[in-house]
């Protein structure tokens, strides 16, 4: 039986889960491995931060995420398909692991924020 997002200990099985499908993707994950060859723990520690800040809003996360994924897309260009690819998988994993409202509120978020960086970066 799944359950609700309900703490930071379930961001991290979340984030875990959604990055070890990210490094294998084809889509997607030559950004990680290739473009910024990611320090995937200190990564996933700010992905824990920025998410249970989005969240439950901690106030864990510091960071311009904007700016990280414009400097991403000066070295390789981001189209509107890589965002909805990482969206897909995004809330298939929030699917796959919970349900409730924290869980749809987090896909929602998602979205948001695929959204407007997707304005910013790719138009």
């Amino acid at each position: 039986m799944k359950t609700d997002i309900k703490n930071r200990q379930d961001i991290e099985t979340l984030i875990n889960t959604f990055y070890e499908k990210v490094k294998v993707d084809e889509t997607i994950g030559y950004f990680f491995n290739d473009v910024v060859a990611i320090n995937w723990e200190k990564h996933l520690a700010k992905m824990y931060d920025f998410w249970e800040n989005v969240i439950f809003n901690t106030g864990t996360y510091e960071g311009n995420p904007m700016q990280q994924h414009q400097n991403i897309h000066k070295k390789s260009a981001m189209s509107k398909a890589h965002f909805n690819h990482w969206l897909r998988l995004f809330n298939t994993t929030v699917d796959e692991l919970f349900e409730g409202e924290k869980a749809e509120q987090t896909k929602q978020r998602a979205t948001s924020i695929a959204t407007v960086m997707q304005i910013k970066i790719v138009y």
